[in-house]
């Protein structure tokens, strides 16, 4: 457990919960207890999914502003790169992740959602890249995870005027896969994960690797990507479960060991 970012696991789910009060902003220190808690989920046969939280009032405001103000190129150069290592720890999870976002994510905080596989916004959350307003540009993945998963034109909007963009808007741009009230995020993210927690954990990390390494390249090479992961899964334990389970009692009833 870090100074600000700790991982709770409860019944296969774990969740890395980012506790610098007030706006949980992402200084050096929290990027690098990111790092920690992803690696450490990732590693725990016993995690099956992970949702990222905030708490009840933010999911974080940003970087440290304070703390970068003053930093040179040099020192900058070299801080970018480890707090794109950290989110793209978040990133590699290989397992369902999803982000509960209370308040605001921005900057940052939308780009270390963005690292999930889903998002559950409160109705009165906030998201936005607002670094342009400060004569920057989005440095933890913004400029890139952000127009995958909306569209280049919408993710140029966003990042070249800063907006602040409301719960409804996120949603209707693929922004956030679900808006709930303010009170029920965290409830509906955990319902979202568990649908996957049961799941074959060889299969479920396989078919993110092969969608998150497809969308890097082009379709032949996609198509191998998954060709191989596929075929590796007939040297598991739950494919012979699930398809023998499919033939003596029909589809949805296998219970999976991740092995």
């Amino acid at each position: 457990m870090g100074e600000f970012v700790r991982v709770e696991v409860a019944e296969q789910v774990a969740t890395i919960r980012l506790d610098r009060p007030k706006m949980n902003a992402l200084n050096a220190r929290v990027q690098d207890e990111i790092a920690e808690a992803a690696a450490r989920v990732s590693d725990d046969p016993a995690v099956r999914a992970v949702i990222l939280y905030g708490g009840e009032k933010v999911f974080a405001a940003g970087a440290d502003i304070k703390e970068m103000a003053d930093m040179s190129y040099a020192q900058m150069a070299e801080r970018s790169a480890k707090l794109q290592a950290s989110f793209t720890a978040v990133a590699a999870i290989p397992k369902p992740v999803v982000a509960a976002v209370t308040g605001f994510a921005l900057g940052g905080g939308l780009e270390f959602a963005l690292c999930a596989d889903f998002r559950v916004l409160g109705e009165s959350a906030q998201v936005g890249q607002p670094e342009i307003l400060l004569g920057i540009i989005p440095g933890a993945g913004g400029t890139q995870r952000l127009p995958r998963l909306v569209g280049p034109a919408r993710a140029k909007d966003l990042i070249f005027t800063g907006r602040f963009v409301k719960a409804d808007e996120a949603l209707a741009i693929g922004l956030a896969d679900k808006v709930v009230p303010d009170a029920e995020v965290y409830q509906a993210a955990t319902e979202l994960v568990k649908r996957y927690a049961g799941g074959p954990a060889l299969a479920l990390r396989a078919a993110k690797r092969a969608v998150d390494s497809g969308l890097e390249v082009d379709l032949a090479t996609g198509l191998e990507i998954e060709r191989l992961q596929f075929a590796a899964l007939f040297a598991t334990e739950d494919q012979k479960a699930g398809m023998r389970s499919f033939m003596e009692n029909g589809p949805g009833k296998a219970t999976f060991t991740g092995r």
